[in-house]
């Protein structure tokens, strides 16, 4: 089987087609799928190699597959080419040590781009669509524990959410949140990527730990919102929300909510 035919293009876009308007929002969630399966794409404008993965990365973000897996993306741009002639806009150290910590646990070559990590337990080269439906398969095969959010009210700088987790086996997690641009790109003017216009999808603008919890709980949070972060004039923006093994191990749960 295909790897296109392997992805059920039926389902696109889960993103609201309305954008707060008021100061307080409610968000929307979506109808929940079988499992939800977090992809981060270790990228950089300055490499090369990148904007093949930054397309696969494209192509599956917000798909389900024929398991019913709704696969979220995250564009997480490392820092370490920006000497390199090009500063990627969107690089934050944060994600270069995430994905340092994910090397020093999943990959004995080190960290590299573009690199992808499902469910915080496979790694392979960010453009390998092949390996990419193998961990799929593989990750259908586990079970998955239970993650919603309740309620979720803008507020101000940021959100009021509660959320609820079940099935974890009094495992001890941590619950970490992303707020992602829908889309965004640049024009490079130099380095590797020089003269190319590139795109990216679901591009992660912070990553936070917003609690710690263990065995079934729910518990309400506010979450921040990034600096600079925009709700009105651009592509739009999501919030994920993942519960991972603490010291980033494998990712057992998420959801994803269009704000």
């Amino acid at each position: 089987m295909s790897f296109r035919a392997f992805l059920a293009l039926s389902l696109t876009l889960l993103a609201a087609s309305s954008r707060p308007s008021e100061a307080t929002q409610a968000l929307t969630q979506p109808r929940s799928p079988a499992s939800v399966v977090i992809v981060e794409l270790f990228t950089s404008e300055g490499c090369s190699s990148c904007p093949p993965a930054d397309a696969l990365l494209r192509q599956i973000h917000l798909k389900q597959t024929s398991s019913g897996q709704l696969i979220v993306g995250l564009s997480e741009h490392v820092t370490y080419w920006n000497s390199l002639s090009w500063k990627d806009p969107y690089s934050q150290q944060v994600f270069t040590d995430r994905q340092g910590i994910y090397a020093s646990r999943l990959s004995p070559e080190g960290p590299y781009t573009p690199q992808m990590v499902l469910n915080g337990r496979d790694q392979f080269v960010g453009s390998n669509s092949g390996a990419l439906e193998e961990a799929l398969r593989k990750d259908a095969l586990r079970k998955h524990a239970d993650l919603k959010i309740v309620s979720a009210t803008r507020r101000g700088d940021g959100f009021d959410l509660s959320f609820s987790l079940d099935g974890t086996a009094s495992r001890a997690l941590d619950i970490l949140s992303v707020f992602t641009d829908d889309a965004d790109h640049s024009n490079v003017l130099r380095g590797e990527n020089s003269g190319r216009s590139l795109e990216h999808v679901s591009v992660a603008r912070s990553l936070a730990r917003v609690a710690t919890v263990k065995g079934d709980t729910e518990q309400s949070v506010h979450l921040a919102l990034p600096a600079g972060f925009h709700d009105e004039g651009d592509s739009g923006h999501h919030l994920v929300l993942f519960a991972q093994e603490r010291n980033q191990g494998a990712i057992v749960a998420a959801v994803v909510m269009s704000i």
